[in-house]
């Protein structure tokens, strides 16, 4: 949770707010099939429902107030990784910062899974 204080008093932004913002914005990207998250028990990579899209991003709060951000993804077959990545990472900042107002330190995408 990030606390931010201003003139009027405090504003607290849940991890739940930067989760369902980033989980949008990266699934919005072209190629992206969905987010996934590794089983603990088998090790198998699960594409995740849309309510569930949480778990597959992790947040990091730093001390200085910014943010960093790990995806963990699933992308389509025949797609350029790199260029669906760097589309991932842009527009997660753009949305993270605009709607929040907290610096994104940076972005981590994890492409897990290929799936046709």
């Amino acid at each position: 949770m990030v606390k931010l204080q201003d003139d009027n008093g405090y504003i607290q932004i849940s991890n739940d707010v930067f989760t369902a913002l980033t989980g949008e914005a990266a699934t919005s990207c072209f190629g992206v099939k969905g987010m996934v998250v590794r089983s603990v028990t088998d090790g198998l990579v699960h594409l995740l429902k849309r309510e569930a899209m949480g778990k597959g991003v992790k947040i990091v709060y730093h001390p200085d107030g910014e943010v960093t951000i790990q995806l963990h993804i699933a992308v389509d077959k025949n797609v350029n990784i790199p260029v669906v990545c760097n589309s991932i990472i842009e527009e997660v900042r753009y949305k993270i910062e605009g709607a929040t107002g907290i610096k994104v330190r940076t972005v981590d995408v994890f492409v897990e899974s290929i799936i046709s």
